[in-house]
């Protein structure tokens, strides 16, 4: 259900948010790819394409989200050059086993949804589809779980005469984890046409956390652009 109230908003948000940015600096982080991409959390392919489009590799494209693959699918539809080179997988990423291992691996935006327990377990299954000195990169913020805030505007974008508006604040916070809460909401001038309601977790390790994990699993840093970190597989 929340893939669903949120979907409408995915790309209309996030084409004005961080994707114009990964798209800019995510080319050279995965310079030299040229066999093979496992993109975990594909969501609606707006980074997809772009792997395709600044890489020969193929791509394994994750999403477990039903609402999510759809439109990915759609997406690829539309480039039928694409749909012989990009393998949209329908599970979790914990079920990853591809029949041999990638070259490089992406995550955007990914961090924040995984739970730290999840996400311990995550690191050892991603090195085993991984070859030796495969590169893992992902997006990444400093700074820990943000403090509890008031209702707040996150985005909003104008389709025809209805404006498209996300609205968040941050009812909790800990030392790794956040609960949140979001309004979903599609107005014509004053007038509310609809408004839906999520509340969810986030989570945003500190950097030496998450060193620790990735340390333990076997991978040693590489050299990274500002908001990314980049490991290798040792």
């Amino acid at each position: 259900m929340t893939d669903f109230i949120s979907l409408p908003f995915y790309d209309l948000l996030h084409e004005d948010g961080h994707v114009p940015g990964v798209r800019e600096k995510l080319p050279s982080l995965l310079a030299g790819i040229r066999r093979s991409i496992l993109e975990i959390g594909a969501g609606t392919g707006l980074i997809t394409t772009s792997l395709a489009d600044s890489t020969p590799a193929e791509i394994f494209a994750l999403e477990p989200s039903t609402g999510m693959r759809g439109v990915l699918l759609s997406r690829l539809n539309e480039r039928t050059e694409l749909l012989k080179r990009v393998t949209v997988l329908p599970y979790d990423a914990l079920s990853v086993d591809l029949d041999e291992p990638v070259e490089a691996m992406v995550m955007i935006n990914v961090m924040y949804a995984l739970e730290p327990d999840y996400r311990k377990r995550l690191w050892p299954v991603l090195a085993s589809q991984l070859e030796p000195g495969g590169l893992l990169v992902f997006t990444w913020r400093d700074g820990g779980a943000p403090q509890p805030r008031p209702l707040q505007e996150s985005g909003s974008r104008q389709v025809g005469r209805h404006t498209y508006t996300v609205l968040s604040e941050i009812l909790e916070s800990s030392e790794e984890a956040c609960k949140a809460r979001y309004l979903y909401r599609i107005t014509e001038g004053d007038k509310v046409i609809n408004e839906e309601e999520i509340i969810g977790h986030a989570y945003r390790p500190v950097r030496e956390t998450i060193e620790e994990e990735l340390v333990g699993a076997g991978f040693v840093q590489a050299d990274a652009t500002e908001g990314f970190l980049s490991w290798r597989l040792a």
